[in-house]
């Protein structure tokens, strides 16, 4: 089981998009990189915030980075952002990505015509998240 958020988590998160069908259908057409910032929660075990990169190209995951600092991370096409505590509901199916958005508990910065375009694409990588055996630092033994 993977600790989230890890690079071994990370690894096995791409490991889980690359295997996807349905994302490669979905995402066929996607060209750009995506950064996820887990926001610092010094009380859940998350003392600053933490930036992983996403290599994502035409249904693919090309390749990943876990703890980039913030100039290279910022630099992604897409960039989502959240509190540790609310990315975990998401990797856990406790919070809806897109309802996460709308009500303010996730922030993207990304062109929203390519975004609405992919939203399917989206969904699957989530989804292939929450499918990832993990185990949450804020839950440690």
């Amino acid at each position: 089981m993977a600790q989230f958020p890890s690079e071994e988590w990370l690894k096995l998160y791409v490991e889980r998009i690359n295997e996807s069908k349905d994302y490669k259908e979905a995402a066929a057409t996607w060209e750009g990189d995506i950064s996820y910032v887990f926001e610092a929660e010094p009380d859940k075990g998350i003392p600053q915030e933490i930036w992983a990169w996403l290599d994502l190209w035409h249904g693919e995951c090309r390749g990943a980075k876990y703890g980039v600092g913030q100039a290279e991370g910022d630099r992604a096409k897409f960039v989502i952002r959240a509190p540790y505590s609310r990315c975990k509901e998401v990797v856990n199916n406790d919070l809806d990505r897109a309802k996460g958005m709308m009500q303010g508990k996730r922030q993207l910065r990304a062109d929203l015509r390519t975004i609405s375009r992919y939203v399917t694409a989206a969904n699957v990588r989530v989804q292939r998240g929450g499918t990832v055996p993990t185990a949450s630092v804020d839950e440690k033994a």
